[in-house]
């Protein structure tokens, strides 16, 4: 039987994250995402400039409560960012998503002071590719995140996220010290596509933009989020120029906070050992959204990173 190739009018965007010291940055390598001519493996319809790839994420406080399962295994690593870094960089991620949570209000309420001490140290424990994300209070990232841009000036990094109240502050930030920056929407394409417009309007070019759509884990609005993605990456497709930027996932936080995660052996016998049965939901959560179209995905376990570094490789 004959192939039917769909014949699109356009490709998604291709953005550089990363900088070596050639470029003016201090990373041994950089990444492309982006690129794509054609939907998740139809290759035959057109080949991808850039496959997709993964982040390990590394908190700067994981409280006990917030993933409970990974802190009881790891808890002698993840008490401090550094060794926790060390560790998971034997996996080999392509980069690190580092989440600064500690700057949270309701955690350990951080300031800038902590991000001019904490952020040239990262930049020195890792030489890989760096995204920087906030602690999810507006007002706060609105503070930290401006700084992070500054001191990272030159490394080319993905910064978020950008939310509708402070799209202006951290886009044009990131914007002006040479980065990119994610736009965060709720689970709606319209809003996706508003935020997006808005970014761009202030002078941030769409090629410095990545989408994110609130993620759900596997059985947690996984497919809905699956769906919004599959309609931005055929608008995309189809010339709509605006829709048409990476999106990142952040399989991870979604996977080790839920309940098959936290329930343990002894309350759910029949779901088997709980470190292995979150592993592979972590893993079956990326596949889905690699099948959707996501060029950043977040994950947190080592296993997780390899496996899933592997299936990229083989398609």
């Amino acid at each position: 039987m004959e192939k039917i190739v769909e014949k699109w009018s356009s490709e998604i965007a291709t953005i550089t994250i990363g900088a070596t010291v050639s470029a003016g940055g201090t990373r041994t390598n950089i990444i492309k995402v982006g690129g794509q001519k054609t939907l998740p493996m139809l290759s035959f319809e057109g080949e991808s400039l850039n496959k997709p790839v993964v982040f390990a994420e590394v908190i700067d406080f994981l409280s006990e409560d917030l993933w409970p399962l990974f802190y009881s295994n790891y808890k002698n690593i993840v008490k401090d960012i550094f060794s926790w870094i060390k560790e998971i960089e034997k996996s080999d991620p392509d980069g690190f998503c580092i989440r600064l949570t500690s700057c949270d209000p309701e955690t350990k309420n951080n300031s800038v002071d902590y991000i001019k001490e904490i952020v040239p140290q990262i930049l020195k424990a890792t030489k890989k590719p760096l995204i920087f994300l906030g602690c999810d209070n507006i007002e706060r990232d609105t503070e930290i995140l401006p700084l992070v841009c500054e001191i990272c000036c030159g490394e080319k990094i993905l910064v978020g996220m950008a939310v509708k109240e402070n799209y202006k502050t951290i886009s044009l930030s990131s914007f002006a010290n040479g980065h990119s920056v994610i736009a965060q929407s709720p689970l709606d394409i319209n809003l996706a596509k508003q935020l997006n417009i808005l970014i761009n309007d202030v002078g941030v070019p769409l090629d410095k933009i990545v989408m994110h759509h609130t993620t759900g884990g596997l059985g947690y609005g996984f497919e809905y989020c699956y769906s919004i993605m599959e309609r931005c990456r055929i608008s995309g497709l189809q010339g709509d120029k605006i829709m048409a930027t990476p999106i990142i996932n952040l399989v991870g936080e979604e996977t080790w906070k839920i309940k098959e995660a936290k329930a343990t052996l002894e309350e759910e016998p029949f779901w088997g050992e709980a470190l292995p049965r979150t592993i592979n939901w972590e893993i079956a959560t990326s596949l889905g959204y690699l099948q959707a179209g996501s060029d950043i995905l977040v994950l947190t376990h080592s296993e997780s990173i390899k496996k899933v570094k592997e299936i990229i490789r083989k398609t």
